[in-house]
């Protein structure tokens, strides 16, 4: 038996640093074999050591705006934030305006402003009009009455277009909602602790091990794919600011960092562990107890837990859940199913 963990031990090893070669240039100093709170601080020192230029408030967030949310359909008008319908007679729900229809005076009707997506008055200490509050990668277009509609509501679950929750939250709406968790992450990512997601989003927090991102900021990164519109405004960002959004450039970089739902995976990192042939995504890789499966394998798969010291502690049908044995520290999970055989990790600590 210690000669199978060996052997488990040097085939996670290898794949670990068998990295995918398609890394754009901005983040070649980062170590992409790191995972969780390691992968985090990494990215948060590169966006903010890129940070290099700060916007006014006024005209430098304005003119961003005007180049990052054009319409790549159409530069002739911006993109409104939780927008989604220009033809129903009612312009608060308008999908789009056109890019000069801004406002810049006391009556705002049918006129784009500036939506903080993680609220001023959200953040801890509030955001001021200039450094954090005038980073342009939380700032979107947006019609001026849905900007007061949301106001400083938290988001929440929902379907469908934005609307106030039941129980008072926001939903930005079907659109919009992979965007929103997307910029939420990076503004954790960028400003830590005074804006943590829990400012921003409401919510159960079970996959991170480390009780912070919020879950369905991760769900929504997983089920909106990125957009060209969030791919084009990163990279005039890049440009006006110095700094990117990891999240946008790879969502899959969240599941790395938080666990959950697995994103997509745009620069094949996840190649490194041989996952282009895995159907079964295990979370989180730091657990207190309990462990989560997502696979769509109509067949059964049989699983069989080992401890690092090579002692098998758990064998069985895989379910959605697993509660893992007393033994802390590593444990390998090797899981059996018609495609072949699949070997995941996590740490146990109780």
């Amino acid at each position: 038996m210690k000669i199978y963990s060996s052997l488990l031990l040097s085939f996670f090893l290898f794949l670990s640093i068998h990295l995918s070669a398609q890394i754009p240039e901005y983040y070649q100093s980062v170590n992409f074999s790191l995972e969780g709170s390691e992968l985090m601080e990494e990215l948060r020192w590169l966006v903010s050591s890129t940070h290099t230029t700060d916007l006014s408030y006024t005209p430098g967030v304005w003119d961003a705006l005007k180049q990052t949310d054009l319409d790549p359909d159409n530069n002739e008008v911006v993109l409104l934030i939780y927008g989604f319908d220009d033809d129903d007679g009612d312009f608060i729900t308008d999908r789009t305006r056109g890019v000069d229809e801004n406002c810049q005076q006391s009556d705002c009707s049918g006129l784009w402003n500036r939506e903080h997506v993680v609220a001023r008055s959200q953040a801890n200490p509030s955001l001021p009009l200039s450094g954090p509050g005038a980073d342009v990668h939380n700032l979107r277009a947006c019609d001026a009455l849905m900007n007061e509609r949301r106001g400083n509501r938290r988001f929440a679950d929902g379907s469908g277009n934005s609307h106030i929750t039941s129980i008072g939250d926001f939903y930005p709406g079907d659109e919009w909602k992979g965007d929103v968790a997307r910029m939420l992450m990076y503004m954790y990512l960028r400003y830590d602790q005074q804006c943590l997601p829990e400012f921003a989003s409401s919510g159960t927090h079970s996959f991170d091990a480390n009780g912070i991102m919020i879950d369905i900021l991760l769900v929504w990164n997983a089920e909106d794919p990125v957009s060209e519109y969030e791919i084009i405004r990163n990279d005039i960002l890049e440009e006006l600011q110095g700094n990117r959004n990891p999240f946008i450039d790879n969502p899959y970089l969240a599941t790395r960092i938080w666990n959950g739902p697995k994103a997509d995976d745009l620069w094949n990192i996840s190649s490194t562990i041989d996952e282009e042939a895995t159907f079964i995504n295990i979370y989180p890789t730091v657990s207190h107890g309990v462990i989560y499966a997502d696979f769509s394998i109509q067949d059964d798969i049989l699983f069989s837990i080992y401890h690092i010291s090579g002692k098998k502690v758990k064998s069985g049908k895989l379910n959605r859940e697993i509660n893992l044995p007393d033994s802390n520290g590593w444990h390998f999970i090797e899981l059996i199913h018609p495609v072949g055989t699949q070997i995941e990790r996590v740490f146990l600590t109780r």
